[in-house]
Parts: structure tokens; C-alpha cells; sequence
């Protein structure tokens, strides 16, 4: 793709992945990440990338030709060290699956269904019963001071109680670029399979206004966080529910992301970021 292009679908989705980048360059800028940096990862991703469409026919040479990659780069960026990011996804994994079992599971609920503060030890419903549903090869006591760091849950006398602003993200620095590569990934997944099929097929809606007053979107948002937890916690203690049945069948492999977002800004005003830090 080049600006000479003539094609008149090129040019539009030129214009499109610059709107689709414009946030990336943001925060790369205020990161500190200047673009020879953005460059690599990029080539790396198309290697990656052109490896899994080519399976087995997967030769340097054919990489090379597909994705413009220069043939010594792609012979460095086919085997990446993925030690540090399955590592972390681990750790993803164990809180997100104890604190979704918290948000699905009945013993831990009230009757209108709300998670419960729980005692610290004991049988169920206590916070060591809840970790060791889950995993036991963790101590609960190192899942416990995890989620207070995070501010996930907090203490009171002898209880333990979840934040329920916990669905907004953690605070965990690691964890919320996990959750921001994944959240982000999936979504533009949807898109793309949606752009590339004849008939989308994929769930990828937003509602849109503009000309509002800022004291008007922030009801709206009020109302879409309301709306959106009471979602999401349906959506939640629906797939613990089929999880626990499908994952022993050996048709149990598929995966899903459900999400949701609220942007919002002032259109008079030149979009505001850090600078580098």
C-alpha cells in the first residue's frame, strides 16, 4: 500500500487503519516508544502472523514474500521467548477465575443474587474454600494479599468483601496491559472477521450521538455502567454455569470475550495525552 495507490479501496482503509492506529501512536508517544521500536513489533506480528495462515508451508522464503519482511528478520522473529507472557496469563487466569466463580456461584451470593462478603477460612462460603474450587496449587493466603494489593477486595473485621468496581479493571499494572492487549485484541477481531465476511456474523455494535452537553453524557454513562454490570454479571453466571458441564466434553474448546465500552470527549478540544514519561 503506498499513497501512489490508485485503488480507491486502498485508500479507504488506509484512512481507516490511520483512525484505527491514532490512539496506539498516543499512548506509544507517551510511553516513550519512539517508532524504530513500533517497527520492530510490527514485523514481528506479520511474521507471526503469516506463520499460522502458511501451517506447515511456513518457509522462510514464502514468509519473506508474503509479509515484506526481510528473510534474516524473519528467521529472528520465528521463534519469540513467550516464557514472561504465559507466565502472566497464568496469574491472569487464577484471580479472573476466582473472582468470576465469586460473581457466579450461588454459595457466594445473596438472594438477589449479589456476591457476599465471606469469612476468611472454613468451608464454603469462606475465601479459602473459593481459592481451593478453583486451583490448588496456589495458597489462598498469596491469592488474598494479591487481590487487596490490587484493591480487588478489602477487609472488614473478619470478613472479606469483593469491590464490585473490580469489572472496571485491576490495578496491577501487568494485569491491565493484559487486559488491555486481550479486551482490545478480541475486539478487533470481531471487526476484522466482520470486514472480511460477506455477512457479518459477529457480535460488534456501538451507539453513537454527538452534540450533547457534557452533563448529558455523563448521565448516559452513569446509566450504561449501571446497565453494563448488571450484563456482564448475567453473562458471567451463565457461562460459569455451561462451563462446568462443557469443559469434561471433548467438544469443550471454544472460547469467547464478551465487552463493553463508554468513550467520550470534547470535540472542540484538541485530543489531551501525557508526554513521555
Amino acid at each position: 500500500m503506498s499513497s501512489a495507490d490508485p485503488s480507491p479501496n486502498a485508500q479507504i482503509f488506509e484512512r481507516a487503519l490511520k483512525t484505527v492506529l491514532r490512539p496506539m501512536m498516543r499512548m506509544l508517544i507517551s510511553k516513550g516508544i519512539a517508532a524504530p521500536a513500533f517497527y520492530r513489533v510490527v514485523k514481528q506480528t506479520y511474521v507471526e502472523t503469516a506463520v499460522e495462515l502458511l501451517g506447515r508451508d511456513a518457509t522462510d522464503s514464502r514468509i519473506s514474500v508474503m509479509t515484506g519482511v526481510h528473510r534474516r528478520d524473519v528467521k529472528e522473529f520465528r521463534d519469540p521467548d513467550r516464557h514472561a507472557e504465559e507466565s502472566l496469563r497464568r496469574k491472569v487466569s487464577i484471580l479472573t477465575s476466582i473472582v468470576g466463580r465469586w460473581l457466579s456461584d450461588p454459595v457466594y451470593a445473596d438472594a438477589q443474587g449479589a456476591p457476599v462478603a465471606i469469612k476468611r477460612t472454613g468451608e464454603a462460603p469462606s475465601f479459602d474454600a473459593l481459592v481451593q474450587s478453583v486451583s490448588r496449587d496456589v495458597r489462598p493466603r498469596t491469592i488474598l494479599d494479591e487481590l487487596i494489593r490490587q484493591d480487588i477486595v478489602y477487609q472488614t473485621d473478619d470478613l472479606i468483601a469483593l469491590d464490585m468496581d473490580v469489572l472496571v479493571g485491576p490495578a496491577d499494572t501487568d494485569q491491565r496491559m493484559h487486559f488491555f492487549a486481550h479486551n482490545l485484541g478480541d475486539h478487533m477481531a470481531a471487526a476484522v472477521e466482520n470486514l472480511l465476511e460477506e455477512q457479518p456474523k459477529l457480535l460488534e455494535r456501538a451507539v453513537f450521538y454527538n452534540h450533547l452537553t457534557a452533563s448529558s453524557v455523563d448521565k448516559l454513562e452513569a446509566q450504561a455502567r449501571s446497565l453494563s454490570q448488571d450484563t456482564l454479571l448475567k453473562i458471567n453466571r451463565l457461562a460459569a454455569d455451561m462451563q462446568s458441564t462443557d469443559k469434561v466434553l471433548a467438544e469443550g474448546k471454544q472460547r469467547f470475550r464478551y465487552g463493553v465500552f463508554f468513550y467520550k470527549e470534547d470535540e472542540s478540544e484538541a485530543p489531551k495525552g501525557k508526554g513521555p514519561q
